[in-house]
Order: C-alpha cells, then structure tokens, then sequence
C-alpha cells in the first residue's frame, strides 16, 4: 500500500504540473523574441542629459555587405545583421508643449545612439576630463560639440560609430516619429542602444515603438545562438542514453523494479525537454518571434525534469527499492519538496528564457534565484544525510554488493557536487567581472555546463542500477530478507555459515523488522 502511494503521490505531482501548464498557456499566447519593445515608458535623468536604455544585444558582423537600398523586410537581407527602427515614437507633455513657439519648426531633441560596448567611454565628455553628457556652451566654444546635442567622440577606426540618430519636435505638435532606419552590423560585438535627450523642457518624455534586432544567421540573439547546435547534440546524447537504457529494459523486463520506473521517466523527459529547446530555438531563429506556448513547454519540460531528477536522486539515496521497499511516512514530505521545487523552478526559467530579450530587471531574477538556490541546498544536504544513513545500513548488514553500489553512486555524487561549487565559483567571478557582457560570446556555456552535468548524473545511475540477470544486486528482496546473500555470509565470521545458525538468523531478521519500523516511521 504504501509502494503505490508513493508512486500516487508522484502521479499527482505530475497532473499538479499539467494544470499549471493549461493555466499559463491560457493566460500567455505569444511574446516577442528579438524585438525590443517600449510602451510609454519614461527617460531617466544622468548628469545633465535624459536617457532611455533600448536594449542590448551580442551581434555578429554581417557575412553579406551589400550597399543597395533594399528594404530590410526582403530576402536580399539575408547574411546581414542590423539593427531596425519601427514605429518609434516620443511624446511629449503639454506643459511641455505650452512652453514652445508654435512658429518654430524643431522644438526639441532626442538622439538615438548606437555604440558598441567597447566604445562607451566615447559618450560624454570623459575624454575632456568632464562629466557632462550634454555639450554646454564651453565645450562648444571649444568647437568639441553642438549645444544641445549628446557629446559624442567618433572613432578614429571607424567614423561612422558610435551611430547618432536625430529625431525632432516640430511647432507644438505632442509626437516626434523616428523615420524608419536601418544600421547595418559590420564588426562583431556586444552592442546598446539608447535614446537620450538633453532639453530640460523635455521632461516627462515618453518613448514607445519597437527596434529589431537581426544576426546573420537568425534573430537569435549572440549569446543564445551557440545554444541551438548545443540542444540539437544534447537531443541525439539523450536518444543514444534512451535506447541504450530502453534495450537493458526490454532484455531484463522480468527483473524490472519501481525504480527502473522511475528512471526511464526522467531520461524521457530528458530527450523531450532537449528537443523542444532545439525546436523553439529554430523556431525562434527563423521567425523573429517566440510563441509563448512553445516557450513554456520547453520551460516546463526543464523544470520538471529537474524536480523528478533531483527526486531520483533523493529517493535513490534513501535506498528506496534496494534497502527498503518504501519511503513510509517521509513520501508527503518528498512530493511537497517536489511541488514547491517546481514552482520555483518554472517562475526562475520564464524569466530567465524572457529576460535575454526583453531586458527584466536583474533584481527580479535575483529574487527567483534565491528560493531555487535554498531548496538545491535542501536537497543536498537530505541527499548525502539519506545515504549515510543508507551505508551505515548496508555495512551492518554486511551487503557488500550494494554497499560497494552506494559507493560508487556517493563519490559520483560527491564529485558532482565539488564541480557544481566549483563552477557557481566561476560563474558569480564570471558576471562580476562582466557587467557588461562584453564576453557574450563564451556565456552560453554557463547554462550548457548544468545541462552536461545533470546527463552526466542521469547516465552514472543508469550504469550503476541497470537491469540485468541478476537482480538481487541492487533490489529489495523481502522473501529472504534483502540483505542475507552469499557474498555477504562469505565475509562474515565463522560463527555465521551458508547453512546458518538459527540464532543468528533470528537476530537478522528481528534487525530487518526494527528496520522496516523506522522506514515506516519517517
């Protein structure tokens, strides 16, 4: 009974996890991918200028130049990578508005600049040991600048960067529409956008539109792009494993075991989770846009399987189905650390998936991240006191079999854990000493080293707890009671032979039952 409400509890948590997925995807239908939308949304003041962040991205150099004047809607757009303006549009208050001359044609400002990372400090005045942003009557008597205008220092390199484009008020009209532009990329490189004014009677200005932005290859954006050749391999990795595993199932299905269940299930949702990445990535790639159901798929196929592969861990070293034959009273405290691991799981992923386009704030993702890092911590420390507690049973039951087993399964888990430390290590020096992603084009391997782990985790238990002829290895047995085997007697004193002595069997068995009892217990 007991057995089937452990496996009842996780067919619950699976149709919780259902219902959750027909919640979202009845609330989200599509969202954009690289396009960078504003909805009236306000400019900040910076020293003496007014500035609006319009994005980010990691740009690869156009593989096709091709100076003619084709519109950036056809196919001759192909191989190139730019940077597109559509519909951007800036309005202005009406006190704003009230204060300007109705017979003057340009009454009021706003630049859009295009700059690569590498060229920040060229915005501003810095290089006159200046903090303004804004020229001033100074610096243009000093013929540094226009007044008025964004104080830009051109690259010598290359003149046409950082890009300055101008957008004006006419009379005392409340909107200025931006023409719609096209900036081709012809180097390589993390690239922003910002829209800035510097008129003070431009206060309260609101921006809304949208700019695309294109690579090559695709609208993947720099930093993602290496991932969809990354998914596609991982998809054939999990298909090999998948087979594999599927035809030790099909030879030994008669010695088959709950936990072999249990492990084809992850290693399922492992193939299915690699390939929707692959397939939303490419679908990303080609269209320009992020269906939002495919997204939260792909997003609700990686948490679940990281809430059921962190269970599998856990289950396996409380030794269910190979020291004892159930988790007893513990199972609801299981499926409730499953449940809220999932939430927190899927919340943490939609914003990380959306955020690469759509800018979310980085405290948002910190408060997401968190929670998922105190319950990897909680799973940790149940993990490694469960298989403590596994091995101090199988050494005083004298099962050498299945203690070497555990063996094993701690010191790949002990060297996992050492690598994930390790690598958190690198990954917190890594956006420390990046803020500004200028090494976008190695950041993909950040997520790629989780996903290349949790494989290499699944692929160690599928070896150790394969099916095979001869069972009795790694399953619970309570005909004999589980742990009184041959290899076992063999090492033991010889007070305790094959044949055995009653007593000592007696004594055995009252162990196992006492045993049973604190299984039953927990």
């Amino acid at each position: 009974m007991e057995g089937r409400g452990f496996w009842g509890e996780k067919r619950s948590l699976l149709g919780f996890i259902v219902g959750v997925i027909l919640i979202l995807n009845g609330c989200i239908t599509q969202c954009n991918a690289s396009i960078h939308e504003y909805r009236n949304e306000a400019f900040n003041p910076q020293s003496n200028a007014f500035f609006f962040h319009g994005g980010s991205e990691g740009l690869y150099a156009s593989k096709v130049h091709d100076s003619s004047a084709s519109s950036p809607a056809d196919n001759h757009l192909k191989g190139k990578s730019f940077i597109r303006f559509e519909s951007v549009t800036f309005v202005r208050t009406k006190e704003s508005v009230n204060k300007m001359n109705d017979m003057q044609q340009n009454t009021g400002l706003v630049e859009a600049i295009i700059l690569e990372v590498k060229d920040r400090t060229r915005i501003g005045a810095s290089f006159l040991k200046s903090d303004v942003i804004c020229c001033n009557k100074s610096l243009s008597a000093e013929g540094h600048c226009t007044v008025g205008e964004v104080v830009i220092h051109k690259n010598p390199d290359n003149p046409e960067w950082p890009v300055r484009i101008k957008t004006f008020f006419n009379g005392k009209e409340e909107e200025a529409k931006m023409k719609s532009e096209t900036i081709e990329i012809k180097s390589s490189g993390m690239y922003y956008l910002y829209f800035m004014f510097c008129d003070p009677q431009l206060k309260g200005t609101l921006i809304k539109g949208r700019t695309d932005w294109r690579n090559p290859d695709g609208y993947l954006p720099g930093k993602m792009a290496p991932l969809m050749t990354f998914y596609g391999l991982m998809s054939l990795a999990y298909l090999v494993l998948g087979l594999a595993w599927f035809l030790r199932f099909v030879q030994f299905w008669k010695d088959i075991i709950h936990l072999h269940y249990h492990i084809t299930v992850v290693i399922a949702l492992g193939m299915c989770e690699m390939a929707v990445w692959y397939f939303e990535y490419a679908n990303f790639n080609s269209t320009g846009t992020r269906p939002m159901g495919i997204t939260l798929w792909a997003v609700t196929f990686s948490s679940v399987k990281k809430t059921l592969s962190r269970l599998l861990l856990l289950v396996v070293s409380m030794g269910f189905g190979v020291v004892k034959p159930t988790l007893g009273g513990i199972t609801p405290k299981v499926f409730l650390l499953g449940v809220v691991y999932f939430v927190a799981s899927e919340a943490l992923e939609l914003v990380e998936n959306l955020g690469n386009i759509n800018d979310y704030s980085g405290k948002a993702k910190l408060f997401l991240v968190l929670p998922v890092a105190f319950l990897d911590a909680c799973f940790i420390l149940w993990i490694f006191s469960s298989l403590s507690k596994t091995l101090e049973k199988l050494q005083i039951r004298r099962n050498m079999a299945k203690l070497e087993l555990y063996r094993k399964f701690t010191n790949s888990l002990a060297v996992s854990v050492l690598l994930s430390v390790a690598w958190i290590g690198f990954e917190l020096y890594f956006n420390a000493t990046d803020p500004l992603s200028e090494l976008w084009q190695i950041a993909w391997v950040i997520p790629a080293f989780w996903t290349l782990l949790a494989y290499a985790l699944l692929a160690v238990i599928c070896f150790l707890w394969a099916p095979s002829s001869n069972p009795t290895r790694y399953a619970y047995l309570e005909e004999t009671g589980d742990d009184f085997d041959e290899e076992g007697v063999s090492l033991t004193s010889g007070a305790l032979k094959v044949s055995g002595d009653t007593a000592v069997m007696r004594e055995f068995n009252n162990g196992l039952a006492e045993d049973l009892e604190e299984d039953k217990r927990e």
